[in-house]
C-alpha cells in the first residue's frame, strides 16, 4: 500500500469521491510523493542495467590486452573500437541519473530530476542495444567466420527490440487508455 493510502494496482480506487463525483482511480499522491516513488523505481531499473553494462564494458576493456587482439583485421578492430566507445557512452548515460540527482539534490527539483533521469536511462538502454549489437557482431565474426553472422546478429537484435521496446509499446497501446 502506498503512503497516501491508495492501493498500488492500476485503476485501484482511492478515498471516496465527493458526493456526485465519479469514484477516483489510481494513486492519490502529491507531485513530490509521485516523484519520490518514480525516482525509487528508476533507481532500481538503473541498478539492473548498470550491472550488465559494467560487466560487458569491463570485458571489452581487457580484450585489447590479449595476444589475440594483435591478429585482428582492420574491420574487426574498427568494430571493437566502436563497441568500446558505445560501451563508454552507455555507461555515461546510465550513471548520468545518479550524477544529475547528486548535483541538484535538495534544490526542490525532484520532478524535473526524475524526468531527466528517465531520459538518460532510456538513452542508456538504446545505447546498450547498440553496444550489445556491436559486441555480438565482433564476437560472432571472430568465432564463426560465416556469412550467417549478420543474420544471427539481426535475429538477436530483433529479439532484444521486441523484449525491450515492442512488448512495452504493445502494453501501452493495449492497456494504457483504460479508465
Amino acid at each position: 500500500m502506498a503512503a497516501s493510502g491508495a492501493r498500488d494496482e492500476p485503476g485501484a480506487s482511492g478515498p471516496p469521491a465527493e458526493p456526485g463525483e465519479p469514484p477516483r482511480r489510481g494513486r492519490h499522491e502529491t507531485p513530490d510523493e509521485g516523484a519520490d516513488r518514480r525516482w525509487s523505481e528508476l533507481l532500481q531499473e538503473v541498478r539492473v542495467t548498470q550491472t550488465g553494462v559494467q560487466i560487458l564494458f569491463g570485458f571489452l576493456l581487457t580484450v585489447v590486452f590479449t595476444p589475440r587482439f594483435a591478429t585482428l583485421g582492420h574491420t574487426d578492430r574498427v568494430i571493437y573500437v566502436v563497441t568500446v566507445v558505445l560501451g563508454a557512452a552507455t555507461t555515461g548515460a546510465l550513471v548520468g541519473p545518479v550524477s544529475f540527482h547528486r548535483i541538484v539534490s535538495g534544490r526542490r527539483l525532484k520532478p524535473q530530476t526524475v524526468a531527466w533521469a528517465a531520459r538518460l536511462t532510456m538513452t542508456g538502454v538504446v545505447l546498450l542495444l547498440a553496444t550489445v549489437t556491436s559486441a555480438l557482431l565482433l564476437i560472432l565474426r571472430i568465432a564463426l567466420h560465416s556469412a550467417a553472422v549478420p543474420y544471427v546478429v539481426a535475429g538477436v537484435v530483433a529479439w532484444l527490440v521486441l523484449c525491450w521496446f515492442g512488448l512495452p509499446g504493445w502494453a501501452l497501446r493495449r492497456y494504457g487508455h483504460r479508465e
